[in-house]
């Protein structure tokens, strides 16, 4: 049973990094129609988050205080009505509604439509680092047309900041796929991503890497781009196949610009601004490949609880190798 109140980390204005972070006690929240109280043993962070607190949405988003973080994992201690495929003891996996978060907490309610249960070969932990990352990942790779039942014919693709938490799992995903992958990361990653199956590594602070060149002279049917760094469409367009297409996962002012420009040209190359929504049967297929050994987190680092800000600065840092997770409880 769920204590009456607990602790959670949030943040009451826009701005402030990690300093902005406070621990209070709140209330344990209920959980309404359709959703899962769990409590918390993992919860991971996404740049999403941070640029959510920077104002990338305001006024909107967030309302105040925020509690932050959307990716958690734990195990469920009450449902709410009409829940029939959760019961107490329940291990989870779910993505939170990323826009008003609540996961940075001992406790939070979960919507069904995005949860998942976890297998005990599956820790808190890896599961933590999968809702947002590896399901954009996923939803990025169907965009531009691969398959994961074998029938889809191979491309190649390029992916942007193949280190991090969501290139990490879009190179995996791709070589399930059955893609040819060429990836860029800093100089210090590149056996890393190599070993995810990445068949040409570009390191991308080299004159040669900035061209994103492939190293063979493809050219790219598809670019998945994951780097949160700005890259000029004159530089993808130069190694893009003639339908080939740019799916921006951190979308700017001038991706929309850009793309709107192309659809009135009629372009065959489009910049296509990005965002997906994850459902349980994304997670489901996630967590069943981690159980199955065909997708392995990369984890940057795991921080305690009261050691959350650490973590947050750290993200914002901008150059993570893989996932930052957070243990609310081991």
């Amino acid at each position: 049973m769920a204590s009456k109140s607990m602790q959670v980390f949030c943040y009451d204005k826009y701005g402030g990094g990690a300093a902005a972070l406070k621990k209070v006690e709140i209330p344990v929240p209920v959980p309404k129609k359709g959703e899962i109280l769990a409590k918390v043993e993992a919860v991971s962070i996404n740049p999403a988050d941070w640029r959510i607190q920077n104002g990338i949405m305001r006024p909107f988003v967030p309302k105040f205080p925020c509690v932050p973080l959307s990716d958690v994992a734990g195990e469920v201690v009450s449902v709410g009505a009409g829940v029939d495929n959760f019961k107490t003891g329940d291990k989870i996996a779910s993505h939170l509604v990323f826009t008003t978060g609540g996961g940075l907490a001992e406790y939070t309610v979960a919507p069904t439509s995005q949860t998942a249960k976890r297998p005990p070969e599956v820790s808190a932990v890896e599961a933590a680092s999968l809702p947002m990352a590896a399901g954009t990942a996923l939803k990025a790779l169907e965009a531009v047309g691969a398959m994961f039942d074998g029938t889809g014919k191979p491309f190649n693709v390029l992916i942007t900041a193949a280190s991090g938490g969501v290139g990490q799992f879009t190179v995996q995903l791709a070589k399930l796929a059955g893609l040819h992958v060429t990836a860029t990361c800093g100089a210090r990653n590149i056996d890393l991503v190599k070993s995810l199956g990445a068949d040409e590594v570009l390191d991308y602070r080299t004159p040669e890497g900035e061209t994103l060149k492939s190293v063979t002279g493809k050219m790219y049917d598809a670019v998945i781009h994951c780097s949160t760094v700005g890259i000029a469409w004159s530089v993808f367009a130069k190694n893009l196949n003639k339908k080939g297409k740019v799916i921006d996962l951190t979308p700017r002012f001038s991706s929309f610009a850009t793309s709107a420009l192309q659809k009135i040209t009629l372009s065959k190359k489009q910049l296509v601004p990005f965002f997906s929504k994850i459902g349980y049967k994304d997670l489901e297929f996630l967590v069943g490949l981690v159980k199955d050994g065909k997708l392995k987190p990369v984890i940057d680092s795991i921080h305690p609880f009261d050691k959350a800000p650490e973590a947050w600065a750290k993200s914002m840092e901008g150059h993570a190798t893989g996932k930052i997770i957070i243990e609310v409880e081991k």
